[in-house]
C-alpha cells in the first residue's frame, strides 16, 4: 500500500500494515480514535478536549481540514489563531495522541460547502471533484499551501500524523478513478509518506467509486456492523477492517428534532466492532459548533435542510466539554480490548451564573448599509460569488416603475432566503424551498423601491448538488417581466465597527440590537433569545452563530475564552421582530429530541 511500506526507527509512531493487522512502531497495533475539528472548537479549549478524548481511552484523533476555512479568496491562505492546524495536531501528539488527517479537498463534515471554497462557483467552466482542469488547478495551488505544513508532522519525521486520507466518503458522488489517483500521486509527490487510505459507505456501490488499488479501504457507517465488515472484506480480501467513521449519533436540521441515539445501545454496536478485530474512529468525538456562518446544509427529498449551529451530535463530549453517559459507557467498552488512562476523569467546565440583558441600542440594517458595504450596480442581480463574496447576507436594491396594480413578484434562483420591502416596509419572506411562491405587489404612480436582503443559509455540503452558489441566480420578475437596474451590496458581515447604535427598539425592519451583560469572571454560557425570530449573535466580536425560533436548538453555546470579567457587549441582528431580552443561562437547551435516523447501507 503506497505509503506504507517502509518501517522507521524504533520509538516513532510509523503505522505500516501486514496482512490483516496494523504495525505501530513494528508492534500490533488497534486504532481506536475519536474525531474533533480544530475549526469547530476555539483554539484555548482544544487541549481540554483533546484531554477529555484521551480521558475516553482512545490512542489516536481524526479531523479534516476545512479549506474555505483557511482560504477564503484564492492565491494566499490563513493558518494561524484558530486555523493553525499544525498547532492543534502538536498539541494532539503532546497529549500522546495519533493523529489522522483527511485533507479533502472535500470534506462533507455537515460544513459550508463540504469545506470547498465558494469562490470556486464564480468560474463557470468549474467543475467540482473530478478531473477538471480549472478545478484540479485550484487543489493543486491549495495542496501547495497546506501540505508542506503537515509533512514535518508526519510519524516519519518524529510527529504524530500517522494516516492521511485521499478525498472523502467519494464513492458516494462520483466514480472518477482518475481523479482520485490525482489526488494520491499530488499527496506523494509534496512527500506525503505515511499511510494512506479511502473512506467510503459500507455498500457496493459506494466502494466501487470511491476506493483505489493499492490504498487501504475504509468504511462509513453507524449499525449492521457485521455486514459493514463483510462489505469491507468482499472489496479488499486482506487488510485491516477500519471503520473510518462509526455514526454513534447525527446532526440537527432546523425545523427538525435534536437527534439523538440510545448510549446503551450505540456503546453495544462499538463493542460488536471491537470484538471482531476492527479499528474505529467515532464519529463523533466531541463535535463542537458551528459559530458564524459555518454550517452546511442538506438537500432531502427536494427540500433545502440547512443544519443549526450547534454541532454536539450527541457526542462523548458534549458541545460544551460534558462527559456525557455515551462517553463512561463508550470508555467502559474501550477498556475491555485496550487500556485506558487511569487519572481521574476531567472535570465539568465552568458555568456562569443565570443573568439577563435588555436591549441599550438599535440600528437599522438597511440604514446601515453604507457604513456596511461597497455598492455594485450590475444589470441584474447577480449571485454572491460574482462579488468574491462567500459567506452572510447579500442585499438588492432597484426601483420598480407605476403604477402597476395586482402583480406578483417572483424570484428565480434564490439562494436561500430572502426578506423583501417595499418602500422601506416589510412585503414577505421568500425561500428556496417554495420557488413557485409569489407575493402579490402594488406600484404607486411614481414608482416604489424594492430591496431583498438574502441569506445564505449554507451551501449544500453533501450529494450533486454541491456548486450552490447563493444570492439570486436567476432574476427578479414581476409577473413574466424582468426587473433590470440593480445596486447590489455584499454583507459578509465581518466587521461591525462602523454601527452607529441610537435608542433600543427605534429601528424598524432587519436592525441590530445592542445588549450588556456584566460577569465576574470567564466561563461556559448559553445564550437565549426568547421572542426573537431569526438572526446572529455577535459576543464581544466573535461571531456565536445563527438563532431561529424554528428550533430544534434553543440556546446557543458561548465558551468561556470569549467572554471577559466585567462588561461584555452582545450585538444581535434580528431580522424580523426583536424581543425585549437576552437570556444567559448555565446550560444548554438544543430542543426536543427524537431518536436519530443512523442510514443503513
Amino acid at each position: 500500500m503506497p505509503g506504507s511500506a517502509a518501517t522507521a526507527a524504533v520509538g516513532s509512531r510509523r503505522l505500516d500494515v501486514t496482512g490483516d493487522m496494523f504495525r505501530r512502531d513494528g508492534r500490533p497495533h488497534r486504532i481506536v480514535s475519536a474525531a474533533i475539528h480544530y475549526f469547530r472548537v476555539r483554539p484555548e479549549l482544544w487541549r481540554d478536549r483533546l484531554q477529555r478524548l484521551r480521558a475516553m481511552g482512545v490512542n489516536t484523533v481524526e479531523t479534516y481540514v476545512a479549506w474555505n476555512f483557511h482560504q477564503p479568496t484564492p492565491g494566499r491562505a490563513d493558518f494561524d489563531g484558530d486555523r493553525d492546524v499544525a498547532a492543534f495536531i502538536r498539541l494532539a501528539g503532546e497529549l500522546d495522541l495519533d493523529v489522522i488527517v483527511r485533507p479533502g479537498p472535500y470534506i462533507c463534515a455537515e460544513w459550508e460547502a463540504g469545506g470547498l471554497p465558494g469562490w470556486l462557483s464564480a468560474d463557470p467552466a468549474m467543475r467540482l471533484r473530478r478531473g477538471n482542469a480549472p478545478y484540479l488547478a485550484a487543489v493543486d495551488a491549495w495542496f501547495d499551501l497546506l501540505v508542506p505544513r503537515l509533512l514535518p508532522l508526519l510519524a516519519s519525521a518524529g510527529g504524530p500524523v500517522v494516516a492521511m486520507a485521499v478525498e472523502n466518503e467519494y464513492g458516494s458522488y462520483g466514480n472518477d478513478t482518475g481523479y482520485l489517483e490525482h489526488l494520491r500521486d499530488g499527496l506523494v509527490r509534496r512527500g506525503v509518506d505515511c499511510l494512506l487510505f479511502t473512506a467510503d459507505g459500507a455498500a457496493d456501490g459506494f466502494q466501487l467509486g470511491g476506493t483505489l488499488p493499492g490504498l487501504l479501504t475504509t468504511g462509513t457507517f453507524g449499525s449492521r456492523p457485521d455486514a459493514a465488515l463483510d462489505c469491507l472484506r468482499r472489496h479488499q480480501p486482506q487488510g485491516p477492517l477500519v471503520c473510518m467513521e462509526f455514526w454513534h449519533g447525527w446532526f440537527d436540521h432546523w425545523g427538525g428534532p435534536h437527534r439523538t441515539r440510545d448510549a446503551k445501545e450505540a456503546a453495544g454496536v462499538l463493542d460488536r466492532l471491537l470484538t471482531a478485530g476492527a479499528s474505529v474512529n467515532i464519529y463523533m468525538g466531541h463535535g463542537g459548533t458551528n459559530f458564524g456562518w459555518w454550517n452546511g446544509a442538506n438537500h432531502e427529498d427536494g427540500r433545502y435542510r440547512p443544519d443549526t449551529t450547534s454541532y454536539d451530535y450527541d457526542a462523548p463530549v458534549g458541545e460544551a466539554g460534558e462527559l456525557t453517559e455515551k462517553f463512561h459507557l463508550f470508555r467502559e467498552v474501550i477498556a475491555r480490548h485496550l487500556p485506558v488512562p487511569g487519572d481521574p476523569l476531567p472535570g465539568a467546565p465552568a458555568r456562569l451564573a443565570p443573568a439577563a440583558a435588555a436591549v441599550g441600542g438599535s440600528v437599522s440594517l438597511i440604514g446601515s448599509l453604507d457604513a456596511l458595504a461597497d455598492v455594485h450596480h450590475r444589470l441584474e442581480p447577480e449571485p454572491m460569488e460574482a462579488f468574491g463574496q462567500n459567506l452572510g447576507l447579500i442585499h438588492y436594491r432597484t426601483r420598480l416603475r407605476g403604477p402597476l396594480d395586482g402583480a406578483e413578484l417572483r424570484v428565480d434562483g434564490l439562494a436561500d432566503r430572502a426578506l423583501v420591502l417595499l418602500d422601506g416596509h416589510p412585503l414577505g419572506v421568500l425561500e428556496r424551498d417554495r420557488p413557485e411562491e409569489a407575493l402579490p405587489v402594488a406600484v404607486p404612480a411614481g414608482g416604489a423601491v424594492l430591496e431583498l436582503l438574502v441569506e445564505n443559509m449554507g451551501r449544500i455540503n453533501y450529494g450533486p448538488l454541491l456548486a450552490d452558489r447563493k444570492g439570486i441566480t436567476g432574476g427578479v420578475r414581476l409577473d413574466n417581466q424582468y426587473q433590470f437596474g440593480w445596486e447590489v451590496r455584499p454583507l459578509p458581515l465581518a466587521d461591525l465597527s462602523g454601527l452607529e447604535f441610537g435608542a433600543p427598539g427605534g429601528a424598524g425592519g432587519p436592525a441590530f440590537h445592542r445588549l450588556e451583560l456584566e460577569v465576574a469572571s470567564p466561563a461556559d454560557g448559553f445564550l437565549a433569545l426568547p421572542g426573537w425570530t431569526k438572526g446572529a449573535v455577535w459576543l464581544n466580536g466573535f461571531h456565536l452563530g445563527r438563532y431561529w425560533d424554528r428550533g430544534p436548538q434553543r440556546t446557543l453555546y458561548a465558551p468561556a475564552p470569549l467572554w471577559r470579567s466585567g462588561v461584555n457587549e452582545l450585538v444581535v441582528l434580528e431580522l424580523h421582530e426583536p424581543g425585549m431580552l437576552v437570556e444567559l443561562r448555565d446550560r444548554p437547551d438544543l430542543g426536543p429530541t427524537e431518536a436519530a435516523d443512523i442510514p443503513v447501507w
